[in-house]
């Protein structure tokens, strides 16, 4: 347990099982959106990432509000050569480099606290599930246009544009994992306006659970679109 997977193929369920032993946020703050991604999700993400598009292993990568790191510590999981992850938030990151430490994946990871501005240089890929823009209006174009400076790949999660209750069934469909959907025309060209190539978008299943005052539910499921760019040469 703990050690990078280098030379072999991890099986989605080994990875999913990794994810969930990572801590999540204990005081999330909802006005920066700090919803702890699921093991489900960050899986299908990393998967899509390491396997069908050989950017994790080995690779350089960078996430941007890495929350505990479970985005960045899947990655190291699976084989990235170095990991970086930064957040605003200094108490979570203190989680993340905790979970690190806890599952021997130090010697590959770094952790930053502070603004995502501070980040400079180049990496591989860059992976981030930024906040939506429910609370702070278009509050994930700033990790767009960052992570577009910083990664030559990235994934990157946005809200589904519109309810769609036939998709939802299909996405909550135990063997349904993610479906390939169009991207929102507004999102697409704000990325290539900034110097991307959207490749691919995979609609895929969020759930969280009942986390602030404002919810009403036990859980809430939502459709979340990933968006896999690249950055034009």
């Amino acid at each position: 347990m703990g050690e990078p997977a280098q030379e072999r193929l991890v099986r989605k369920l080994d990875l999913e099982r990794f994810i969930a032993q990572v801590k999540p946020n204990l005081s999330p703050n909802a006005g920066l959106e700090q919803y702890t991604i699921s093991e489900r999700v960050a899986a299908d993400i990393l998967y899509l990432a390491a396997y069908a598009n050989g950017d994790v292993v080995g690779r350089s990568v960078l996430d941007l509000g890495c929350g505990t790191g479970r985005l960045a510590l899947g990655a190291a999981f699976l084989g990235a050569e170095t990991v970086v992850g930064v957040d605003i938030d200094r108490a979570a990151v203190a989680v993340a480099a905790d979970n690190a430490h806890k599952t021997g994946l130090e010697p590959v990871t770094n952790w930053i606290a502070g603004e995502i501005d501070i980040v400079a240089g180049k990496f591989d890929t860059v992976l981030q599930n930024p906040p939506f823009g429910v609370q702070k209006r278009h509050a994930d174009r700033k990790f767009l246009l960052k992570a577009l400076e910083l990664g030559n790949k990235v994934y990157s999660l946005h809200n589904h544009p519109e309810k769609d209750e036939g998709l939802l069934r299909r996405l909550k469909n135990p063997h349904g994992s993610f479906v390939q959907v169009e991207p929102s025309p507004f999102v697409q060209r704000y990325i290539e306006g900034h110097g991307g190539v959207v490749q691919a978008v995979f609609a895929l299943l969020m759930t969280i659970p009942h986390m602030f005052e404002f919810h009403t539910k036990v859980k809430h499921d939502f459709v979340v679109d990933l968006y896999i760019i690249r950055r034009r040469t």
